[in-house]
């Protein structure tokens, strides 16, 4: 469990927060292509670690971000015209470019240079791994674009990117990824069993390393030796949850704020003659999957599921006794039934950790000690080493019993820089 000043020191991401300081100092996925296609399309709003954000592409195609107010008489600048390379203010015309520099100012006497006094709060977008990203942290410490795998990939036309609301603290969804233990129960289907429901008390076990840490979850295998599923978690938030490994997929978790979470799948091309998880045009809100049940897309025009808190998830309780474990289709909507009905942030002073929550107990620590560094001016090595990002999850039968022995052989398989960045697990 958490004291309750630690739940704080964890659980808040606003600006001047330890964990929003910390948080500030990577680059974020924010938004989908398609939320800004072409340059000069509408701003949009936008909320991340609690600050209210309006979002476009210039005439350029530079993507920026500006704080919602006009540092004028704070009309948002969300109405504001994107035209001529900057966001104009519609209230009284005054104009910025994507740096936050006020470039127009007509209100003002042709011969004032009030408006070089002036400046909107504005953060620097960038387009990578098939995704908008933004850095709100300080200027002289920003690190280059992090090398994910899934950002490597050539085409990136074809990566297949997924984001959804959660209504919770982005911890629950960090902790969810990180419970090997669950997936036995929640996500058990009755027409089949798989590897993970025929043990349901794994054994884990936990290293950091230089990008975050990994942990193996070990299960007994068929002729005495061991199913070994080890999940990586990467700074500042990206689980690559084994399993999906061969395709570079994973979850990042960013919070909106202290209530809200952005969550996007990303998964790297599905290998030829394989069908893709989600096609490129899917992937608006409103659209869901046509696939699949339609109850498991969005609602209209929004980021949210269909299936969500307000009405219980569209609990079956006839497929409950039947079908599978919950009585709720899909992996998605029975994980935020979960994370979200422990409440917006949990009371963790009252929770009973046990063996199996081993992961989730070291992230936990793992993070509010980087938070404490950070505020006494330790700065994060996988900052200035982008390599550090390129890391896969593990998802095999080995004979094996030790966690160092199936984890180095495993950095057998990466290419060589690969393995010289992550001796450190070993």
């Amino acid at each position: 469990m958490l004291t309750e000043e630690e739940t704080e020191l964890l659980c808040r991401i606003g600006p001047g927060t330890p964990m929003g300081n910390l948080y500030r100092r990577f680059w974020l996925p924010a938004l989908m292509l398609a939320e800004l296609p072409t340059p000069d399309s509408d701003p949009i709003r936008f909320r991340i670690l609690g600050e209210d954000l309006v979002a476009i592409r210039d005439s350029n195609g530079k993507v920026a971000f500006f704080q919602n107010n006009c540092p004028h008489r704070g009309a948002s600048l969300f109405f504001g015209r994107n035209e001529e390379a900057g966001l104009r203010c519609v209230y009284h015309g005054w104009k910025f470019d994507v740096k936050g520099n006020c470039v127009d100012m007509p209100n003002e006497p042709a011969e004032s240079n009030f408006k070089d006094k002036v400046k909107v709060t504005a953060y620097p977008g960038a387009e990578w791994g098939g995704l908008i990203w933004i850095y709100m942290g300080p200027k002289d410490k920003q690190p280059g674009l992090p090398r994910y795998p899934w950002c490597l990939h050539p085409n990136q036309a074809e990566c297949e990117n997924r984001k959804w609301l959660q209504d919770s603290n982005y911890t629950q969804g960090i902790e969810g990824d990180l419970d090997s233990a669950h997936v036995g129960f929640l996500h058990r289907t009755f027409a089949r069993q798989n590897r993970l429901t025929g043990a349901l008390s794994p054994v884990l076990t936990v290293h950091e390393t230089d990008f975050g840490f990994a942990y193996g979850a070990r299960r007994p295998g068929p002729d005495g030796q061991h199913y070994w599923r080890v999940t990586t978690f990467t700074l500042p938030f990206f689980l690559a949850i084994a399993g999906g490994e061969k395709r570079g997929s994973g979850h990042w978790m960013v919070p909106m704020d202290d209530e809200h979470t952005w969550w996007f799948q990303v998964t790297a091309p599905a290998p030829a003659g394989e069908e893709p998880y989600l096609k490129p045009g899917q992937l608006t809100p409103g659209s869901g999957d046509p696939a699949l049940d339609p109850t498991l897309g969005y609602l209209p025009n929004s980021w949210r599921l269909f299936r969500n808190q307000d009405n219980d998830y569209m609990i079956d309780r006839d497929m409950q006794r039947t079908v599978n474990y919950t009585g709720i289709p899909g992996n998605r909507p029975q994980d935020a039934a979960m994370t979200e009905s422990m409440g917006a942030i949990p009371d963790r002073t009252k929770e009973h950790l046990g063996t199996t929550d081993a992961a989730i107990i070291f992230w936990r620590r793992y993070m509010m000690r980087l938070a404490r560094d950070l505020e006494r001016g330790i700065e994060l090595p996988i900052l200035s080493r982008p390599e550090l990002f390129e890391n896969f999850p593990l998802d095999e039968v080995r004979p094996e019993e030790e966690f160092g022995l199936v984890w180095d052989a495993h950095h057998a398989a990466y290419p060589e820089k690969l393995q010289v960045m992550l001796g450190a697990a070993r």
